[in-house]
């Protein structure tokens, strides 16, 4: 990312050096050529890429020594996630990494850190978000899944359990989890945000049933989790019953930072340059002002990042203008998609088994727009980042 010039930077700068030559040198190929075709990569690739970073000590550089970290600031983990865009890795599951992690090392018991920060860090323990419900989405706060307390002997409180029914919807690769962080109501009483509780489902339980939903660009991302008499015992809640609300909001703050996406828009960018490579459309006027005008919000974007990370480093507490960074990144990401579908034309209608036309063209960029199309709605969607903004900031 680019910063003023001082000591802090030069470091920075040679460690985005060395980031981009481990990537480049470790990165399997056929990864990276997966990626470099839009394609959503499988779970085993993303395993054993898991765990090349893992070995190296930068699967989980943000989280905390004693749970295999390196206590990088803020600064330093957005460079990271940059070079590895740049050089055509794939996103890590931020679910897993960036969400879970965390709360677990910040509010887990101790049983529940030691028993899922371990395996979490080793790369090879997927988890999955269930939040979001037929009928309450970005009005979280409304969910209906429920969770009743039970006994298998009322004699032996070890032998509580939590018996969970319902159903959530639109959790981002569920088919390949082992667990789901999982928000269920365990209260009606009182305001809605008040009884809900934060549990770790395994998704093998009996009565978990996954059912992925194929989108309008083929893939299989999203999925339907239906909860059917599930049983979770007591100790894996996490924190107090009915005050889960509190830990899914501390998700959000990262999350928020995160998803502002410079490295990601900086990957669509160059596709862009190489789409019109490809056409001849490098001096054509409409592309060069589509591009003109990206650019220069991907250069605002990337400075009020870049704003909100030197508070974080002050120790500054991030506040709800924060959404502004996911609202304005994931629209722009559409609007990159965008551009390079137009710019391919009849090109960009080729699918990646199409052997009709040219297939050196980004044969996955209509997908890869459809995909796109859902950055604006994943992670609180527009008009909700727009409600947050004007009555938690602006005061309206």
């Amino acid at each position: 990312m680019n910063e003023p010039q001082d000591d802090s930077v030069v470091d920075l700068q040679a460690f985005a050096l060395q980031v981009r030559q481990f990537v480049r040198t470790h990165l399997p190929v056929d990864l990276r050529e997966t990626v470099r075709s839009g394609r959503p990569p499988e779970r085993e690739q993303l395993v054993r890429w898991n765990e090349i970073l893992a070995a190296a000590g930068w699967l989980v550089p943000h989280w905390p020594s004693q749970w295999g970290g390196q206590g990088w600031p803020v600064a330093q983990q957005m460079v990271f996630d940059e070079e590895m865009c740049l050089n055509d890795a794939p996103e890590l599951n931020s679910v897993t990494f960036d969400m879970i992690g965390p709360v677990l090392a910040r509010s887990g018991s101790p049983w529940q850190q030691q028993t899922f920060l371990p395996a979490i860090a080793s790369g090879r323990q997927w988890w999955c978000q269930g939040y979001s419900e037929p009928n309450a989405g970005s009005d979280l706060a409304s969910l209906r899944t429920r969770a009743v307390r039970g006994n298998n002997d009322n004699n032996n409180s070890d032998n509580d359990f939590y018996l969970v029914n319902g159903s959530k919807i639109w959790t981002s690769y569920a088919q390949y989890a082992d667990w789901m962080f999982c928000l269920v109501r365990t209260s009606t009483e009182g305001k809605p945000q008040s009884g809900i509780s934060f549990l770790l489902i395994n998704m093998h339980s009996p009565g978990v049933t996954v059912r992925p939903i194929r989108g309008i660009h083929g893939w299989d991302v999203f999925c339907e989790v239906f909860l059917d008499d599930v049983r979770v015992p007591l100790h894996h809640r996490v924190g107090q019953e009915n005050e889960g609300w509190a830990i899914a909001k501390s998700l959000l703050e990262f999350e928020r930072l995160k998803l502002a996406r410079i490295g990601e828009n900086k990957r669509r960018r160059a596709r862009a340059l190489a789409a019109a490579q490809q056409v001849g459309a490098l001096g054509q006027a409409s592309f060069r002002r589509r591009y003109a005008i990206l650019q220069a919000r991907l250069l605002a974007l990337e400075a009020n990042a870049l704003r909100f990370i030197a508070r974080s480093q002050a120790g500054e507490k991030i506040g709800a203008e924060v959404s502004m960074l996911k609202m304005r990144g994931s629209r722009l990401i559409q609007q990159w998609e965008e551009l390079i579908v137009d710019t391919l034309g009849a090109h960009a209608l080729v699918n990646a088994g199409d052997m009709v036309l040219n297939t050196n063209f980004d044969t996955n960029a209509s997908a890869c727009r459809f995909l796109a199309r859902g950055y604006t709605i994943a992670g609180g969607s527009s008009e909700i980042q727009h409600n947050v903004i004007a009555k938690q900031v602006l005061g309206l």
